[in-house]
């Protein structure tokens, strides 16, 4: 019988080294691919190729730093996030059967997850408003100018031009809209993406395999996730996506077919499953890999499982 584990809390430092390590390193290996693309590419384009050739190494260089930097802030006040938010909402819970996770609780992991990227689309969105407002009062003031000029050189008469006051309005609404409207948009989109998630890791992923979590008791309830079995784990998350792309597909192939292309939705309902499959088995074996690597160097995650 499974038992039912609640991360109560992430231990902040190794989870946001961990996974923007294992993200970085996953950026370097894209932006390789990429340079090779690049570089390809230039060779049939011989006029551009040494700057294809250079902005290829330029990415090798920056995206994966990049990509560590960012993580680092983004993963640290996520779990930060997490922690200040379980006692409230309760955590992600795991139906474990030894190492293999058998179940995820829906409700329980839509819910926080979905909260998270709402005060990250509320963080975003007042940022943006922030941007907005300075911006749409200077075109406030200086379209009703340049409306008058235009008027006054052409001799048009007649003509409704946009005043101060309605552009001013319309960065208000805009405003309101990144600060309120988003991020209960992204909560809705999230709290559906994340229970899709656990539904079809429940009830179909499952049937195929199952991820396998290697939990070491550190003391008392903190444990350490030491390892993450390679095969299980991209088999899982492959198949996972595979279903996404199913349901991707069939949506394509109902446009298709109603714009009287029905071949072409079936080629893309068949691309999108084996791409899905593909791809993301590859990302998630890389994935594991990579943490299975780092973390007798740097720790892995540490979690309070109650």
């Amino acid at each position: 019988m499974a038992d039912v584990k609640e991360v109560k809390s992430v231990k902040i430092a190794p989870f946001t080294l961990m996974t923007a390590g294992v993200q970085s390193i996953l950026a370097f290996i894209g932006a390789i691919l990429l340079l090779l693309f690049l570089s390809l590419l230039g060779a049939f384009m011989p006029t551009f190729g040494a700057t294809m050739a250079w902005l290829g190494v330029a990415i090798v260089i920056i995206y994966p730093i990049a990509v560590f930097f960012i993580g680092i802030a983004v993963y640290f006040y996520s779990a930060f996030l997490y922690n200040s938010l379980v006692s409230r909402l309760g955590g992600i819970k795991l139906a474990m059967e030894g190492s293999n996770l058998m179940e995820i609780p829906i409700v329980n992991f839509a819910l926080i997850l979905a909260v998270i990227q709402a005060i990250w689309a509320f963080i975003v969105g007042l940022f943006l408003a922030a941007l907005l407002a300075p911006t749409t009062s200077f075109l406030g003031s200086l379209v009703p100018l340049v409306s008058q000029a235009v008027v006054n050189a052409t001799n048009m008469t007649g003509v409704v031009m946009p005043t101060g006051a309605v552009i001013r309005s319309i960065g208000v609404v805009e405003a309101l809209f990144l600060i309120i409207g988003l991020p209960i948009i992204v909560f809705i989109g999230s709290f559906i993406l994340y229970a899709l998630v656990a539904i079809f890791y429940n009830f179909i992923v499952t049937k195929v395999s199952k991820i396998k979590l290697e939990f070491a008791a550190i003391s008392g309830t903190l444990h350490e996730l030491k390892s993450i079995p390679i095969i299980p784990a991209a088999l899982a998350i492959g198949v996972l996506m595979a279903v996404f792309g199913l349901i991707r597909g069939i949506i394509y192939l109902i446009l298709f077919s109603a714009a009287g292309y029905p071949l072409a939705g079936v080629s893309n309902l068949i691309f999108d499953v084996i791409f899905g499959f593909v791809v993301y088995f590859i990302i998630a074996a890389l994935g594991a890999f990579f943490y299975n690597y780092l973390a007798p160097k740097i720790g892995g995650w540490k979690l309070n499982l109650e």
